[in-house]
C-alpha cells in the first residue's frame, strides 16, 4: 500500500519514479500530480467528521491513491503489450469441459457462491440494482439465484452460503430485498465494494469535493476490486474461518451460471488455484476479453487494452478463438496469499466518460479476470455456451422469457421440442431499448420455439399469442406503427412501414 495514510506529509511521491534513466515531460509530471492527488484526497478524508467513518474512508481513499499513482507511472513509461509476442494459450491451458470427471458432491461443503451485484440496469431504463429485474415467471434474477443454491443445500445436505457484492448503487436496495429470504435454507452475506472518485481528464483532480458529494462524482472501480474489497470487509477470513476453501463467483446477470460439480471437482484434482470459464467465440461476442499467452504466462487480455490499429484483430475469430464468460473459480487460501503476500496488481482500464455538464472524466477500473496470472495452475475450462447466459438488453429478456426455455429449481433448461441447439438470433430496435417500453410492446411474450432470427425496428406492437418461425424481419417507417394483431402466425416473413407481407 501506497502509506498508512493519506493525512498530509512533507516528502512527495517522487521518489518512487526517479529511477528512470531519461526523464521526459510525462515522468516529470507524474510526480506532480501525484502530490497534487494526495493533497485533495486528505483533503477530502478532512471532511469525515466521525472517526470511525474517517478510518474506514481513508483506508478506501489509499487503495485509490495507489490505483492512481500505478495509473500514473504506467502512463509515464507508456508501457504497452507488444503485439508480436501476444498467443493464443497452449491446448493445457484451456481443458475442454467434455474432459472433465463426476463431480462429488460432498465437496460442495468446501464451496461458497458470490454474485457481483453491483450494477444498475440503466442501459435498459433502470433505476434501481439489476438484479431485482423480473426475468422469468415472475422471478428476478436473485430470486432464481436463491431458488439454485437452496435446491443444492436441501437435495445435497450441504451449506453453501451465498455472498452478494454490492456498490453504493445497489447496495440499499439489495439490503431491502434479501430480506424476504429470511426463512430459505440459504445463509446471504453482503459487502459493498469500494467507492472511488471520479477524476477530471485534463488537471487529473478527484471530482468529488467532499466525502460524502453528490453520487454523480463516484464509481464502483470495477469487478476486480473484488478481491480488495473482499479482504477489507473482512468477508474472506470469515469464509476461511468456515472451512469453504474455493469460491465461484459470476455476473449477478448471467443466467448460465449454475454452480458446477465437474469444475470444482477438477479444480481439486488439478490443484488449479484459480479457473476462469471461457467459451467459443462467435461474432456477437467481438467485444468479450480473451485468454492469451504472454511471456510464458496466461493473461487477460481485454478490448480497452489492445492499440487501436489491432482492434480489429482482437475482435476476429480466427485469433482469438475463445472469450471470458466472468465466471471465475477462486482458491480460497490462495487468494488470502496473494493479497498478504504478494500483492493483486491487476492491469488498469481506462474508462473514460463525460458527465452531464459537459466535463470529461475518467474512472479507473480493473477486470476479476486479470487475477488469473497471480495464482499457480491457473487455466481456462472451454464450457458449453449455456454457462454463459447474460441479459444485457431487452433483445435478451426477449429469448429468456420466451418459450425456448423452462425454469427447472431456478436453473434455465433449454426447450426439448426445440429443433436446433442454437438460440435464436433476436434484434429488437431501439423502441424496445427500456423495459417500460418492452413491457408496453408486448401484450404476451410471442412463441418462438421454431424461430431462427428476429430483427424488429420502428414503432411495434405485438398481440396476444403471436407466433413467429424462422426469419421474421419487421420494419416500421419513420412516422408509421405497425400492430401485428393477436393469433397471427408469421413465418418467414418481411413486413415494411406500409404493412405488406413479403414472403422470405
Amino acid at each position: 500500500m501506497a502509506s498508512d495514510s493519506l493525512m498530509p506529509r512533507s516528502e512527495s511521491f517522487n521518489a518512487r519514479v526517479r529511477g528512470a534513466s531519461h526523464i521526459d515531460f510525462k515522468t516529470a509530471t507524474t510526480g506532480v500530480a501525484a502530490k497534487a492527488m494526495r493533497n485533495e484526497l486528505s483533503a477530502l478524508v478532512n471532511t469525515v467528521k466521525d472517526p470511525e467513518t474517517r478510518k474506514a474512508f481513508d483506508t478506501e481513499m489509499q487503495s485509490f491513491f495507489y490505483l492512481f499513482t500505478r495509473y500514473l507511472s504506467e502512463r509515464a513509461r507508456s508501457q504497452q503489450l507488444d503485439w508480436d509476442r501476444i498467443k493464443s494459450p497452449s491446448e493445457d491451458k484451456v481443458v475442454p469441459y467434455s474432459k472433465l470427471p463426476a463431480g462429488d458432491a460432498s465437496n460442495l461443503n468446501k464451496l461458497a457462491v458470490l454474485k457481483v451485484n453491483g450494477g444498475l440496469g440503466t442501459s435498459m431504463g433502470m433505476t434501481g440494482a439489476k438484479s431485482a429485474l423480473e426475468v422469468k415467471d415472475d422471478m428476478t434474477f436473485l430470486d432464481l439465484t436463491v431458488r439454485q443454491i437452496e435446491h443444492l443445500n436441501t437435495t445435497h445436505r450441504v451449506d453453501v452460503p451465498l455472498i452478494l457484492m454490492t456498490s453504493f448503487n445497489t447496495h440499499e436496495d439489495t439490503l431491502r430485498i434479501i430480506k424476504k429470504y429470511a426463512n430459505q435454507q440459504l445463509r446471504i452475506t453482503t459487502f459493498n465494494q469500494s467507492r472511488y472518485p471520479r477524476i477530471f481528464k485534463e488537471s487529473l483532480l478527484p471530482c468529488p469535493r467532499t466525502a460524502d458529494d453528490d453520487k454523480k462524482h463516484w464509481y464502483p472501480p470495477g469487478h476486480g476490486d473484488l478481491y480488495n474489497a473482499l479482504m477489507q470487509s473482512g468477508v474472506l477470513d470469515q469464509l476461511l474461518a468456515e472451512g469453504k476453501e474455493y469460491l465461484f463467483v459470476s455476473n449477478s446477470d448471467n443466467l448460465g451460471a449454475v454452480v458446477d460439480e465437474k469444475i470444482l471437482q477438477h479444480m481439486i484434482d488439478s490443484k488449479a488455484e484459480f479457473i476462469m470459464e471461457v467459451t467459443d467465440k462467435t461474432k456477437a461476442d467481438i467485444k468479450g476479453g480473451t485468454l492469451i499467452e504472454y511471456e510464458d504466462q496466461v493473461r487477460l487480455l481485454e478490448v480497452a487494452q489492445v492499440p487501436n490499429e489491432h482492434v480489429e484483430d482482437f475482435k476476429s475469430v480466427r485469433k482469438f478463438k475463445i472469450f471470458n464468460t466472468n465466471n471465475l473459480w477462486i482458491d480460497l487460501k490462495a487468494l488470502k496469499r496473494v493479497m498478504e503476500n504478494e500483492g493483486m496488481e491487476l492491469d488498469i482500464i481506462v474508462n473514460p466518460k463525460t458527465t452531464d455538464d459537459g466535463h470529461a472524466v475518467i474512472q479507473l477500473e480493473t477486470a476479476a479476470g486479470a487475477a488469473i496470472r497471480h495464482f499457480h495452475n491457473a487455466h481456462g475450462v472451454n464450457v458449453p455456451r449455456t454457462r454463459f447466459l447474460p441479459v444485457k438488453n431487452c433483445s435478451d429478456l426477449l429469448l429468456i422469457k420466451s418459450d425456448i426455455y423452462s425454469l427447472r429449481h431456478g436453473q434455465l433448461v433449454l426447450n426439448e421440442n426445440r429443433m436446433f441447439e442454437n438460440t435464436p438470433v433476436i434484434k429488437l430496435g431501439d423502441h424496445f431499448k427500456k423495459i417500460t417500453q418492452f413491457q408496453q410492446r408486448f401484450k404476451k411474450i410471442p412463441t418462438i420455439i421454431e424461430l431462427d432470427h428476429l430483427t424488429v425496428t420502428g414503432d411495434v406492437y405485438f398481440g396476444r399469442n403471436v407466433t413467429l418461425r424462422g426469419t421474421v424481419i419487421i420494419v416500421a417507417n419513420e412516422g408509421q406503427r405497425i400492430d401485428i394483431p393477436d393469433g397471427c402466425v408469421l413465418e418467414n416473413r418481411l413486413l415494411s412501414g406500409n404493412l405488406n407481407m413479403i414472403e422470405l
